[in-house]
């Protein structure tokens, strides 16, 4: 069986170290698990040896397809694209996990779409740019903190696993990878508006090295505040960067009452 063509637009380079491969795999230990992206199956092969995990792998290639069916005829396969998919439809019940080696130009969207489903999605594992790996796991202070730092710690524990050099991917990517992995917290829902609060986190952040004041100009003049708690004075002369999760729901929380007030 001929191996399948990396394709650029679909932002595919493909592992080829079974060592960092089976590592991988073994961030998740069983459940329900989809598996976004699996290519030529390097990822897939150590999945389906354990017993434990139950496994549903989506992938929009068609090439790719083709080889899977072949090489592993045992898998769950669904043709498609992670992004535009009915998760409820394709695992109506239960939770699941999700795992891959991400294709660099969507991860982000991925992420997003984890939130979606973040009630039932316990663990979501897998590699990643090292940049985006670094932004993820971030504190509060870092350079790397910034809008995916603050909205998927809301609701999940962040762990940098391990660094992933260039030389193990065909084609060699330009920048090294990381190893992720997110587990629910037990935060079931913020104790905030939680539209107002990804409103607010994204907002404060488009001018990250501003003070808030700036950020949020628009947003509270839209929703016509006046600044009389000494409270939403304070955070209004931060910057985003050196808000924690907590801190962001406080935020929320001062401009929903604010704006109740008015």
């Amino acid at each position: 069986m001929q191996q399948v063509r990396a394709k650029k637009f679909l932002g595919q380079h493909f592992l080829t170290d079974l060592t960092v491969a089976q590592k991988i795999a073994e961030t998740l230990t069983s459940g329900r698990t989809i598996e976004i992206g699996p290519g030529m199956g390097v990822l897939t092969q150590y999945l389906l040896k354990n017993s434990q995990i139950h496994l549903t792998a989506i992938e929009i290639d068609r090439e790719s397809v083709v080889y899977l069916r072949e090489w592993y005829p045992e898998l769950d396969l669904v043709e498609g694209d992670f992004l535009k998919l009915d998760l409820d439809k394709l695992i109506p019940e239960g939770e699941f996990n999700v795992i891959g080696n991400y294709p660099y130009n969507i991860s982000s969207q991925i992420f997003f779409k984890v939130l979606d489903y973040k009630d039932r999605i316990p663990v979501c594992s897998g590699m990643i740019q090292k940049e985006v790996a670094e932004r993820l796991a971030s504190k509060p202070g870092k350079k790397a903190y910034g809008i995916l730092s603050v909205l998927l710690q809301a609701y999940y524990d962040i762990e940098y696993l391990f660094t992933v050099d260039e030389h193990v991917f065909n084609p060699p990517p330009k920048v090294k990878s990381a190893v992720i992995r997110m587990t629910r917290n037990k935060r079931r829902r913020l104790d905030c508006d939680e539209a107002l609060f990804k409103t607010v986190v994204k907002t404060a952040f488009n001018q990250r090295r501003k003070q808030m004041r700036n950020s949020l100009r628009n947003l509270v003049e839209s929703l016509k505040l006046k600044v009389e708690s000494e409270r939403l004075e304070w955070f209004l002369t931060r910057r985003p960067e050196q808000l924690s999760v907590e801190e962001f729901i406080e935020l929320t929380n001062l401009i929903e009452k604010s704006h109740v007030g008015n």
